[in-house]
């Protein structure tokens, strides 16, 4: 299951370290600190910040990310949210009847 927050998954870092999924950030931010040089060879998917990938290897992975279709779905939503606000932004306030005169 790809939600199992104890499934675990391969550091891109270090091929021998197995991190459970719910530690997987934590464990990144620490290996790219001990291995600078393989940190320097990986790229990060704009997608997911979770996928690490050679940077020769980014385009081929950003055609078949999984979470391309979450963010792109997102977009469509956010695009489709705002144009209906913009649609129902007529307003019908009126001011209430004031008795007072500033001039006098």
């Amino acid at each position: 299951d790809a939600l199992d927050p104890e499934r675990l998954m391969q550091c891109p870092y270090n091929k021998h370290h197995q991190i459970r999924a719910s530690r997987f950030p934590y464990h990144l931010v620490k290996c790219k600190k001990n291995y600078p040089d393989v940190a320097k060879e990986l790229a990060t998917c704009p997608f997911n910040a979770r996928h690490l990938v050679p940077r020769a290897d980014l385009s081929n992975h950003l055609t078949k990310c999984n979470d391309r279709g979450f963010i792109e779905q997102d977009i469509v939503n956010q695009s489709t949210g705002s144009q209906r606000k913009q649609m129902n932004a007529v307003s019908t306030w009126q001011a209430p009847p004031c008795a007072e005169d500033w001039e006098t």
